[in-house]
């Protein structure tokens, strides 16, 4: 493959990325229009499905699609996952009801699951000699843009739902997604082989249900259904047995779509952990930010959404100093020490300054901290795990620190929700944070510092979780260091299409 081929295929992938990740955020920011206009009588009800769908079917894709690209070679799974999500796309936006909206979320979710995970195998592909083992810009950057696409997404939402219809939202991604896939096709030349080996269905099957049943559980409990309730314990015993079933099959099964093989290499089990750690960290950077704003500041959500900016300058700033830090000598441990110290010490700030009257200016220095230090992390671990895994094995591997993170999103999320509830509960008047909007006068002051202690608290977890990466990061091999590694030569295994 050419250099210029190469440059074409890396820009390819970055702009897959960006529709993939949009797409989970894009549309938290338009249900208002949505409902207003497919069922405004019933429709608040089914919002929950609207990202619940599409993160649903994601998720549960993402195990197969690593065996996937093993198996059939990752360009012709690329293209089949960019095909799947704008079909997906396109009949959500020509959805007349909320049903057919959340049918069609679930399907363009099959797709974006391939479109996140897949592209960086495809990276991984387009990598040059000079890449190898030390700085890849393609990994480097596609991990940065996916966090910038994740920090700006309800923005964009947001200005497509004020002054464009919603649908827009959804039709956007034909022509840009059309123009990957043509361009795919045609600039895509990655090496093929034939070598056909079965695939574990069942395993899929059982990783899928254990990721969904998770997700429901993780999104359901204490906001629709209490966490003592039948159904999340239902959920809990579903998510225990699926999971138990899921390894017990991988032990067994001839091609297993998560080989535990891989865990017995220090540098993919610590990689993994830390990935799923940082999902739950940026979601408590972001979410709870936003829900404070919005709570506590009394910002608008279409608004509130720009305070994420500084974030995403954060991530691509780290992001340009990650290639000359390498040619200095910091390696992947490095980064990842640096990185977790960063964002620990940027929720430790957030902990400690955030009130009822903070300096939004603050707010936003600290944001951008935060984001120099996850800038850090989401493109050096991926590369990490790449350079540690089996060359024959890229796509399983590349694929699970995209599941142990969605799972780090969900766990992360649910966990700190619970917390900011329960504490509020326990101190704050009305009950719940809903009831803060109707408060008035002194219950209503009362009920904001309630509010806002509650989300130090969470702040704290963050930095708390940002602090154990950076211990799993110590126990990291320095450079050189080979002692525990478990990884074959790579230039012996064959290379998958």
């Amino acid at each position: 493959m050419t250099e210029t081929q190469r440059k074409i295929g890396f820009a390819v992938c970055l702009v897959t990325i960006v529709l993939a990740l949009l797409d989970l955020q894009i549309v938290s920011a338009a249900t208002v229009p949505i409902v207003r206009d497919l069922d405004p009588a019933h429709g608040i009800d089914k919002i929950p499905w609207l990202a619940s769908a599409y993160a649903l079917a994601s998720a549960a894709m993402l195990p197969l699609y690593g065996k996937l690209c093993d198996v059939f070679g990752p360009k012709r799974v690329f293209t089949a996952a960019i095909a799947t999500f704008l079909l997906g796309s396109a009949l959500c936006g020509a959805a007349r009801s909320m049903d057919q909206l959340i049918a069609a979320r679930a399907l363009q979710g099959l797709g974006g699951g391939g479109l996140m995970s897949i592209t960086m195998v495809v990276i991984a592909h387009l990598r040059g000699p000079e890449d190898r083992g030390g700085s890849d810009r393609g990994t480097n950057t596609g991990g940065l843009v996916a966090g910038g696409a994740m920090a700006i997404g309800p923005w964009i939402g947001g200005l497509l739902a004020d002054h464009a219809n919603w649908r827009w939202i959804f039709y956007v991604n034909l022509p840009i997604g059309l123009a990957v896939l043509v361009t795919a096709a045609f600039a895509l030349h990655l090496p093929e082989h034939h070598v056909r080996r079965p695939l574990d269905y069942l395993g899929a099957g059982l990783a899928a249900a254990f990721s969904s049943a998770l997700l429901l559980m993780t999104d359901w409990g204490g906001k629709k259904y209490a966490w003592t309730s039948p159904e999340i314990l239902a959920l809990a015993l579903t998510t225990a047995a699926t999971l138990a079933l899921f390894l017990w099959r991988q032990v067994r099964a001839p091609e297993p779509v998560l080989p535990l093989s891989l865990f017995r290499v220090r540098e993919l089990r610590l990689g993994f952990a830390v990935q799923a750690i940082l999902g739950g960290a940026m979601m408590c950077a972001i979410y709870y930010v936003l829900v404070y704003l919005q709570v506590a500041r009394g910002i608008a959500s279409s608004s509130a959404g720009l305070y994420l900016v500084p974030l995403a300058v954060g991530l691509a700033a780290a992001g340009l100093i990650t290639g000359p830090l390498t040619a200095r000598g910091w390696s992947a441990r490095t980064f990842t020490l640096s990185g977790t110290a960063t964002a620990a010490l940027a929720f430790a700030l957030l902990a400690t300054t955030i009130g009822p009257h903070t300096s939004l200016w603050l707010i936003r220095g600290e944001l951008l901290l935060a984001g120099a230090g996850f800038g850090q992390l989401v493109g050096q671990l991926i590369l990490l795990v790449q350079d540690s895994a089996p060359r024959h094995q890229l796509g399983v591997a590349t694929t699970a620190i995209r599941f142990f993170q969605t799972l780090g999103n969900a766990l992360g999320t649910a966990v700190f929700g619970s917390a900011l509830a329960r504490l509020y509960a326990a101190h704050g008047p009305g009950g719940d944070i809903t009831a803060l909007a109707r408060l008035t006068g002194a219950a209503r002051t009362d009920g904001i510092h309630a509010f806002v202690d509650a989300t130090q608290v969470v702040f704290w977890g963050g930095a708390g979780l940002m602090a154990l990466a950076a211990l799993l990061a110590l126990r990291l091999p320095k450079a050189g260091d080979t002692k525990g590694t478990a990884t074959p030569p790579r230039e012996t295994e064959p290379v998958p299409a």
